[in-house]
């Protein structure tokens, strides 16, 4: 076994923030696997072209020749699994390609990681780890006053991400229970950061807000979420390779619980100071409410008490210190915003928003 991970969904935003985090902080080889769907961008791992410690490889976790041969090849003492179909309206659209990334990629890629884990030696096994990387959506809903999701809520998905997330938490546990497969589950709460695709709420207000467009938001715009800065998912998500306990689940979650509606004011208030409009007007001008999505959850939130106490993990940023960040990132690099802005994001957009009230 060598002194290298494979990443699974590199190239996609929180796997992208991870390898870029990763290799920041250790020299150790990533093999970074990605099928460069329309949120797998290369452009997210610019700053990486030549480092010979990056070996990116465009392929389906759900091909189990491409994965056998690259454990084959690069040996890794553990997979970080970030390969997922992952934003809820998508998989209103197009169910199917949730249930075939997300239950049957996951299901491959753990059948040739227990395949290539019964062939280590007693003394590679043993180190080994596979970590798979889940959502909070798996629990469902929360009701105002409930306590926040843990480790140990029911799983209650309520749309077909969800479920299809929920399935391969399911096969995860399943493959350590039954196989003794070292496994480790992180269930987050809403990522923000460099490098998100603008289908998401915080993306989406920032790019809309700087062309001129409609502000969309959701029925009332009171949909509670906790929002996780990006780099705090990453260093998370390291101490549980690290240090977390076999066949566990952690979440992992920012300590921020915040309407939809607050977070679209606060993204203009700061655009209005960083990025004035011409005409003197607030961003908060461009606001539209448009209708519902089918079965949106009203709740989510994340109870990180448990990687805090077992891993003494918790977030470094505050939401007002990370939206900062992020709004920073997106202002310097509105070529990275216009390039992944392709025909088919527009297209997505229209079909998405179509008939809303926009």
């Amino acid at each position: 076994m060598n002194n290298t991970i494979l990443v699974t969904g590199g190239a996609g935003f929180i796997g992208a923030n991870f390898v870029l985090d990763w290799l920041a902080q250790s020299d150790e080889t990533v093999v970074n696997l990605d099928l460069l769907t329309y949120a797998g961008n290369r452009e997210n791992l610019a700053s990486l072209a030549g480092d010979k410690r990056h070996i990116f490889v465009q392929g389906n976790i759900g091909d189990s020749t491409l994965v056998d041969s690259l454990l084959v090849q690069h040996r890794p003492r553990a997979i970080i699994n970030f390969a997922a179909e992952s934003h809820v309206d998508r998989s209103i659209h197009a169910p199917e390609d949730f249930i075939q990334t997300n239950i049957v990629g996951t299901f491959r890629l753990l059948e040739a990681s227990r395949l290539y884990w019964n062939g280590l030696s007693e003394t590679d096994k043993a180190p080994f780890r596979f970590l798979h990387v889940s959502t909070d959506e798996v629990y469902g809903s929360l009701k105002k006053d409930d306590p926040a999701f843990r480790e140990t809520n029911p799983y209650e998905p309520n749309s077909p991400y969800s479920a299809s997330k929920a399935a391969s938490d399911h096969l995860v546990r399943a493959y350590h229970h039954t196989y003794g497969l070292p496994v480790l589950t992180t269930n987050c709460s809403n990522n923000y950061g460099p490098y998100q695709f603008p289908e998401k709420l915080i993306p989406l207000i920032i790019a809309n807000a700087l062309a001129g467009k409609n502000l969309p938001v959701y029925g009332d715009g009171q949909q509670i979420r906790d929002w996780l800065y990006v780099t705090d998912h990453c260093l998370g998500i390291r101490r549980v390779l690290e240090a977390g306990r076999v066949g566990e689940t952690y979440n992992i979650g920012g300590w921020n619980e915040m309407a939809n509606l607050d977070i679209v004011h606060t993204l203009c208030d700061l655009l209005d100071e960083a990025r004035p409009r011409t005409d003197g007007q607030s961003y908060r001008e461009q606001i539209t409410f448009v209708t519902d999505r089918p079965g949106h959850d009203r709740r989510y939130a994340i109870d990180a008490g448990k990687i805090e106490r077992e891993l003494g993990w918790k977030p470094a940023e505050t939401f007002q210190t990370g939206i900062r960040k992020t709004i920073g990132w997106y202002l310097d690099n509105a070529q990275w915003v216009e390039h992944v802005q392709s025909g088919a994001y527009r297209d997505w957009v229209e079909k998405n928003y179509a008939g809303r009230g926009q």
